[in-house]
């Protein structure tokens, strides 16, 4: 058989916790391998063993059939092995080629020879359906551009072997599309590449076989064209799944939310939202859609308070909190799930118990005259790890750093439900999650409405909008489009309001 990669019986162990059990995983010649496996069963640790970033604690592994060491990621380049991390590694005031050729500058004389670099950048973006503009700069182009420089990246150095983390969570649908044509075309140029996922659509549309670990250990390998989204579930999670949201139709009582003829800048100091208007009751999930970059961040730093109003008015309640602190609004019961959680979500270098009581360490039980009750904070967010299956290695001690991605959002939006805010703004609430997590976020999330609160949900995953939400709002370029009732309205609908086009049917 001809295998490109042999990893056998890897085991890795960090302080306090196996990551990875004795996995054994080989991929094939030309062929997309897929890598499924719940938030922090050990994936990202496997692939990072492959890429140089970390040493197995006992195993080996193979390339083209010789064992190797792989000692540092630069080892693994000139092994032909590639890897697009799920944060891109990208320096943005560098344009495109800059960023491929860093490490591995083209001379001519005493200078960089950017104009011989960027040719061959622009060769190789035609020969794979790339259309990446070589002296742009990455600030300046979307994510699903800068993804596709990671990709170059990879084959600028000559990888064969290519392995990509999580590759859509930050794409939309069309990019989304675009990408698995990328992967087509790479497979026919004689790459194979290891797909690291837990969105099983994807693993059905584009990969040949498909690997699941659960919890660090290896659970098996199936042919994906043979087995069904749901078994490759079951085998991910352990249990059946369902992927319908079950909830009954929305009672929406009293406005909760009121935003009035709302105007903010975006980071380039032009209007990022336009004269915006909306309306969250009580008892309603109120979606927004819309393609990244159209003015969502800047609504939701708006009503959050982390960006100021060039105009316009926000009501919570009764209450007019247009000019009031982060923590004053907090206060008037906003819970916000941040888009960046390590940007405003968590406090990276704190403990995940700190984390916990950010927003309440000043009141009693957690305090009493300028002193903090540990045991109080520690009883509470144990309830909520508990609750939100927050696995880490030491529970509420561990540092919020050691976390997976998904375990560290699972806490976020623990923190922010246990609050009972009267207003939940969750924005991209399960990205990065498997779809067990996903299901149950999606049950809270709908027990919160059902209790006669306000949910305000934004997510670049249409199927999520679409399933969650009772009404959808649509935003291009910083405008509200229209607003929907989701049960009378499709993916296709949607999409072209997403693009800019009015619905006709804006059935109010």
């Amino acid at each position: 058989m001809d295998y490109v990669v042999e990893m056998l019986n890897i085991r890795k162990e960090f302080p306090g916790i196996v990551a990875n059990d004795n996995i054994t995983l080989q991929l094939k010649r030309g062929e997309v391998h897929a890598l499924l496996g719940e938030n922090g069963a050990g994936k990202s640790t496997l692939m990072g063993m492959l890429f140089g970033m970390y040493q197995p604690t006992s195993g080996i592994i193979k390339i083209n059939g010789s064992e190797v060491k792989i000692t540092n990621p630069n080892v693994a380049n000139d092994l032909g092995i590639g890897m697009v991390h799920q944060h891109f590694k990208l320096v943005h005031n560098f344009t495109t080629t800059e960023n491929i050729i860093l490490g591995l500058e083209p001379k001519k004389g005493l200078t960089v020879d950017i104009k011989s670099a960027a040719k061959r950048v622009e060769e190789l973006s035609k020969r794979y359906g790339l259309n990446v503009d070589p002296y742009a700069k990455i600030e300046d182009i979307s994510v699903g551009m800068q993804q596709r420089v990671e990709i170059l990246k990879m084959l600028y150095r000559n990888a064969d072997i290519l392995i990509f983390d999580e590759p859509t969570a930050v794409l939309t649908p069309q990019e989304i599309t675009d990408l698995l044509e990328i992967m087509r075309n790479l497979i026919k140029q004689g790459k194979s590449i290891i797909l690291i996922t837990h969105k099983l659509k994807e693993i059905k549309a584009i990969a040949n076989r498909c690997s699941v670990i659960r919890r660090g250990k290896y659970i098996g390998t199936v042919d994906v064209k043979d087995t069904t989204e749901a078994d490759m579930a079951q085998m991910m999670v352990g249990r059946p799944v369902t992927f319908k949201v079950a909830k009954k139709p929305s009672v929406p009582k009293e406005t909760i939310l009121k935003i009035e003829n709302l105007s903010v800048l975006n980071n380039k100091k032009t209007l990022g939202l336009k004269n915006f208007s909306l309306e969250v009751k009580a008892g309603e999930i109120v979606g927004i859609a819309g393609v990244e970059g159209n003015g969502q961040t800047e609504l939701i730093e708006a009503i959050t308070g982390l960006r100021k109003l060039e105009s316009g008015k926000i009501s919570v309640g009764s209450t007019d909190i247009t000019n009031y602190s982060i923590r004053k609004r907090t206060l008037e019961g906003i819970g916000h799930i941040p888009e960046d959680r390590h940007k405003h979500g968590l406090v990276l270098d704190y403990t995940i118990e700190d984390n916990m009581v950010l927003q309440v360490y000043k009141q009693q039980p957690f305090s009493k005259f300028g002193f903090l009750n540990r045991k109080a904070i520690h009883d509470y967010s144990e309830k909520i790890i508990k609750a939100f299956d927050v696995r880490s290695g030491e529970g509420g001690a561990s540092l919020a750093r050691s976390l997976s991605g998904g375990n560290q959002q699972k806490g976020v939006i623990g923190r922010e439900m246990e609050r009972e805010p009267q207003l939940l703004i969750a924005v991209q609430p399960t990205r990065g999650l498997d779809v067990g997590s996903i299901e149950y976020i999606h049950k809270r999330l709908i027990e919160h409405r059902d209790a006669g609160h306000a949910v305000l949900l934004v997510s670049l995953e249409l199927d999520e909008v679409m399933n969650v939400s009772d009404r959808i709002a649509v935003v291009n370029n910083g405008d509200l489009i229209g607003i929907v009732n989701a049960a009378d309205t499709n993916e296709n609908e949607i999409g072209l309001m997403m693009a800019g086009v009015k619905g006709d049917s804006n059935h109010e």
